[in-house]
Order: C-alpha cells, then sequence, then structure tokens
C-alpha cells in the first residue's frame, strides 16, 4: 500500500527524467527492536510522511513516530538539482529498496546519487560524521591537469557550502589545457550545525583523496555528500555563485588574520602532537554500540591492518602443521592471534607489483565493507610485508565438499542441506543486488562454501577475482579446475555477468542434492555426469533417482525435492537471460508448493561439451578461447 500511494504521488507530479537512482550504499543495523509489529506500523507511517513532504516540492524532510515502545526516527534528502517527480521518485526507490532489510531491524539507510533516505529507533538529526564514511571511486583515470581543477573545485564547495542556507551547492570548472570541465555538488543533512557540514565536507573532501586521479568520485557519509564528475549531471541553470561565500574581508584583515595564523600554528601542532599521543597510549577501546548505529556498525568499517610479523607469528612461519589447504588465489593457513582469536590467513598468489598493491588496498577496503551472515568475513590484511595476506574469520567446519564427496560424505541431514542452499542463494543476492557494488564471485563451487559450527553456509573468496590482471585472465588461469562449475558463456567467449554465478550455484545446487560431484560419473564408466544426468531424470520425471541415497526418504517431501532440482536446472540454462536473478531464486526456494508458476527449464549445456573443450585445449598449440570457439556448435545443439 504504501509503494501504491508514492507511485500516485509520483504520477500527479508528472513523468520524471532522471531520479539519479544510482545505488552507492546500503546498510543494515545489526539489532532488532522487541516489538517487532509496532516498529514496522511506527515505520510505515513515517515513510509515508516522508513522501507527502517531498511531494510538496520539499528536498529535505524528517518525520518520526514515537508511539509505544518503538520509535522510529526517519529522514530523506533529494540533491536540489532534481525535479520534485524525480525526488519523489528517488525516495520510492529508496523505501523500497530499505525494505530489504529483515523485519523489526532497528536501523539501516541507502544513499543514491540522486537522495538518500535512513531511519533509527533513536534520533539521529544531529550526527555529522561517523566511522564508516569512504570514498567510492570510479574507474577511468584522468589527466593531471584534471585533478588540480578538481582538487581546486572541491576545495571551493567545502569552504562556500555552510554558509550557505540549506548547505547545498554545485559548481564546475574548465580544466586549463584542455577541453574538459568537472562538475561537483556538496551536500549537508539540514538539521546539522554549521560546524557540523564542515566538519563532514571535511572529512568527505579527504576521502575523495584517495580517488584522485580518477574521473568521478563520491563520499559517503552520515552527514554529507561529496561528488565530482567529468560528466556533468545537474543543468547549467543549477549553478551555485560561490563567490559571495569565498570572499574573506579586506586586505588588512587577511594580514591581521595571516599572522595570527602563523603565530597560532606552532601551539596548533603541538597541541596536535600532544593528544595524538595521549590518544596512541591512552584512550580505551570503546565498547560495541547497542544502538543500530549502522555506519558505526561492524560491517561498514575498514580492514585492521596487521603486521607481517604478527601473521608469521600467528601461523608458526605459515608452517605445513598449520596449513589448512590452498585455495583459488593461493595457500590458507590457521593462525592463532596474540588475543587468541583463531583466524584463517590466504596467502595471495598474485603480483607484488607495486600498482597490483595498490588495487589490493582498493579492492580489500570494498571487500571488507561486505557483511551477511552466509559471506566469510574479511577482517583484515597485511600488505608491508614480502606477501600480500588477507585475514579471515575461522570456519571449524571447514569447506562443502568434504561433507558432499570428502571425508564426511553421507553426513548432512536434508534440513542442513536446505539451509545451505537456501544461505548460498542468500549470499549471491546479497553480493549481485544488494551491496553498492555488483560483486561476481566467478568461481562458486562446493570448495568455496564454508560452513559454520551450526553448519550455515558462508561464501568464501568473493571480489578476490577483480585482483588478477588484466594479461591473467580467469579463464587462463583457473579454468581446468573449475570446468564443471563454469557457465558456457564464460567458458567459451569470456562473457561475464551475473549469470555466470547463477549458473554455478545451480551445479551446486545439484551437487548438494546428489552427493555426486558435478565433473565426475557415477562407478558405472558408462554412466552420466551429474548434469546430464539430472536432466534426463527431469525429462522422465524420475527426479527422485538423483537424490542422495545416504538421506532417508523420512527426512524429505518428493515434492519438495522435485521443485529444488528444478530451480537448479533453470539457474544452468544455456541461455544466460533464461536464468532466474538469485533474489528470485530465494522466493521460489521460500515459496511452498512446486515451482510451476516458472516456465519450465530448458537443456543445460551438457558438461561433455566442456570436456570436449578442455580435451581440444590441452591438445592444440592455439589459443584456449579459439579451440573453445570451435565448440561452439556443441553447445548450442545440446
Amino acid at each position: 500500500m504504501l509503494f501504491i500511494v508514492v507511485w500516485w504521488m509520483v504520477a500527479i507530479t508528472g513523468a520524471f527524467s532522471d531520479p539519479q537512482a544510482n545505488l552507492l550504499s546500503a546498510g543494515c543495523s545489526q539489532y532488532k527492536v522487541d516489538d517487532v509489529p509496532e516498529f514496522t506500523n511506527n515505520l510505515n507511517s513515517t515513510l509515508l510522511d516522508l513522501g507527502a513532504q517531498l511531494n510538496s516540492s520539499k528536498y529535505f524532510a524528517t518525520a518520526e513516530q514515537a508511539r509505544g515502545t518503538a520509535p522510529v526516527f526517519a529522514m530523506v534528502q533529494c540533491r536540489k538539482y532534481l525535479s520534485t517527480a524525480d525526488c519523489v521518485a528517488c525516495f520510492a526507490i529508496a523505501a523500497k529498496q530499505i525494505r530489504n532489510c529483515s523485519a523489526g531491524i532497528n536501523g539501516a539507510r541507502v544513499i543514491y546519487d540522486g537522495c538518500f533516505l535512513r531511519y533509527e529507533s533513536t534520533s539521529f538529526y544531529d550526527q555529522s560524521t561517523q566511522d564508516g564514511h569512504y570514498g567510492a571511486c570510479g574507474n577511468q583515470t584522468a589527466s593531471p591537469a584534471y585533478q588540480a581543477s578538481v582538487e581546486s573545485l572541491l576545495s571551493d564547495l567545502k569552504i562556500a557550502s555552510p554558509k550557505i542556507s540549506g548547505f547545498f551547492a554545485t559548481s564546475k570548472k574548465e580544466v586549463v589545457g584542455a577541453n574538459s570541465v568537472v562538475y561537483g555538488v556538496t551536500q549537508c543533512v539540514e538539521t546539522i550545525s554549521k560546524a557540523g557540514c564542515q566538519e563532514c565536507l571535511t572529512v568527505a573532501y579527504a576521502d575523495l583523496q584517495t580517488c584522485f586521479p580518477d574521473a568521478d568520485g563520491r563520499s559517503i557519509n552520515v552527514g554529507c555528500f561529496l561528488r565530482y564528475s567529468d560528466t556533468p549531471f545537474f543543468a547549467d541553470n543549477q549553478l551555485t555563485d560561490l563567490k559571495p561565500f569565498l570572499r574573506n574581508g579586506s586586505s588588512s584583515k587577511k594580514k591581521v588574520l595571516i599572522a595570527g595564523l602563523v603565530g597560532g600554528m606552532g601551539l596548533l601542532l603541538l597541541a596536535t602532537a600532544i593528544l595524538f599521543l595521549w590518544f596512541k597510549l591512552y584512550r580505551k577501546p570503546k565498547a560495541a554500540p547497542r544502538e543500530g548505529d549502522i555506519l558505526g556498525a561492524t560491517e561498514l568499517r575498514g580492514p585492521v591492518n596487521y603486521s607481517f610479523k604478527d601473521l608469521k607469528s600467528a601461523t608458526k612461519n605459515f608452517s605445513e602443521e598449520y596449513r589448512l589447504g590452498e585455495g583459488g588465489f593461493g595457500e590458507v593457513y590457521k593462525g592463532v592471534l596474540k588475543n587468541e582469536r583463531v583466524v584463517a590467513v590466504k596467502k595471495l598468489a598474485i603480483s607484488q607489483s607495486h600498482r597490483a598493491k595498490e588495487e589490493f588496498e582498493k579492492e580489500v577496503k570494498i571487500i571488507s565493507n561486505v557483511h551477511h551472515r552466509n559471506l566469510i568475513r574479511l577482517l583484515g590484511c597485511c600488505s608491508n610485508g614480502p606477501e600480500l595476506l588477507l585475514v579471515y574469520e575461522y570456519m571449524a567446519n571447514s569447506s562443502l565438499d568434504n561433507f558432499l564427496y570428502g571425508d564426511k560424505k553421507g553426513s548432512l541431514s536434508w534440513k542442513q542441506r536446505f539451509d545451505i542452499i537456501l544461505g548460498i542463494a542468500r549470499g549471491l543476492s546479497y553480493l549481485h543486488e544488494d551491496f553498492h557494488l555488483c560483486i561476481i564471485h566467478r568461481d562458486i563451487k562446493a570448495s568455496n562454501i564454508l560452513l559454520d559450527d551450526d553448519f550455515q553456509p558462508k561464501i568464501a573468496d568473493f571480489g578476490l577475482a577483480r585482483l588478477l590482471p588484466e594479461s591473467q585472465s580467469h579463464l587462463t588461469t583457473r579454468f581446468a579446475g573449475t570446468l564443471g562449475y563454469t557457465a558456457p558463456e564464460y567458458a567459451i567467449y569470456g562473457q561475464l555477468s551475473e549469470k555466470v554465478d547463477i549458473y554455478s550455484y545451480g551445479v551446486v545446487v545439484l551437487e548438494i542434492m546428489s552427493g555426486q560431484k558435478c565433473s565426475q560419473a557415477n562407478q558405472d564408466p558408462d554412466s552420466d555426469y551429474l548434469l546430464k544426468r539430472a536432466w534426463r531424470l527431469y525429462e522422465a520425471d524420475m527426479h527422485l533417482e538423483l537424490v542422495d541415497g545416504s538421506m532417508s526418504p523420512d527426512e524429505y517431501e518428493t515434492e519438495e525435492m522435485k521443485k529444488i532440482i528444478e530451480i537448479a536446472l533453470t539457474c544452468t540454462q544455456s541461455t544466460a537471460s533464461l536464468r532466474p536473478t538469485m533474489s528470485e531464486v530465494v522466493v521460489l526456494l521460500k515459496s511452498k508448493g512446486s515451482s510451476a508458476q516458472k516456465p519450465p527449464p530448458q537443456s543445460p549445456a551438457l558438461i561433455e561439451s566442456f570436456q570436449k573443450i578442455r580435451a581440444d585445449t590441452s591438445t592444440s598449440t592455439g589459443s584456449p578461447m579459439s579451440n573453445a570457439t570451435a565448440s561452439v556448435s556443441q553447445v548450442s545443439a545440446r
């Protein structure tokens, strides 16, 4: 009902051109309220109130429902260069997105290019900056002249915006010696003070330093927004005249000010040094927040920087005794830190060049902000030693493959298997759709699914494929080891999308159902490989022949098993566009009854076609891609 009302408000305002609904950040609190129904009702009321205020040509609004024991405080803000219709449309999208947090979560926020929306169970209107702020950078490098213009433009905006009513300013600056222009915007929330706005923009400006010399960047914080780009994102008639807010008074006043600054600088530096020393030596760590202070929550903090010496000691000099195994990106060791916490330390087998280390630090910062119960947690990293190291939470139950066709084969119950199937789907859905960047794993397989003490799945190695150098493609370095999981469009053409992960997920589900490895036939040498066998049993309406015999028929219902096998086959269809999204898979898994409402799956690309590709690749002197392309007709025909 809420979204019908919001959509109606958009409709009567007129068609919108661009609500700038590019999702930059989304986060949910780790805590729940006691009275979920009352909190949900109060949240609905505040969102309706915010929508109504925006529809009356406002760009900033707060609303609160403090009834009962589950109060809700909410805030929305649009960039003032948007039309009213675009502002309301951006809010409608944000309100839908924020609902992805579980019911009763006591705080959440979403940030888009065009607007942001946040709610909490306690008032937060005076917050200007918190831990968790960061700069989101583009991927196009600009010239040194462009960088100089960016710094000048952002400096002017940072100075002027706190002095402007509404704390909002836009500006542009021509790049000297180049036929280009840089555009910028600053905006603070209207409920903070002038000093709070200045403080937030100072932090935001520092965060964007990490983006230079990229052609565009955005700073994400609770109290302000700062963005620059070489592409215009507002009209010239929306420009703010900054000159009145940059004047510093008469020449004599400037001299007095400069003299005072020079005289006071020494005292300021001395005081700063003393404060810094006190901070490092005596400040006690703060306790974890009890309320849903989302930008202060652990999922939005950067990684801990460990010293190589400490990690070397924790792993007993990376001894064989502490070696857990070897993943796709390097060896993994058990580590015991000085505080006795047990961790997993991964040595990354990638380049050690200066450029590689820069990319490593940038990607690790992104990965460390990924926080979901079905994704392995990156605790920290080390880039100051002879090797690049990642530190993860430790999973005592090891990986899923051990329980499917390894030493612990047959020990998983059907309930545990279903929870694993659903958990993997939820983790991938978050990576693909809910994180502010779409992260494609590229290597979903049973050995990359770790199990915690309660046998809940946690996906490992996500985000690491981005660290591979361009000259070292995923296909050429890792294709042979994960052949049975690889989607045809990626294996043959190198086409990468989230549908690649969905194909791999379907194969893993079939492994969980059958207890059989995808690239191995049964003991009978004439038997089919798993995917082909699953398809033939589906065509013959003999789904249950695929189910692992170690499970008792009393554990599961026939129709449920058939439904999940059909979902897996739907994920492995040859045509990528026919595969569902991971959020759709989650809905299908949680729904009751069969999956008959979905079109029946089409035939997947069967594994023997890939075997032919691998055989051709290993015996030919040509490139893997050229040989793989030669087998396209086989895959398509099947």
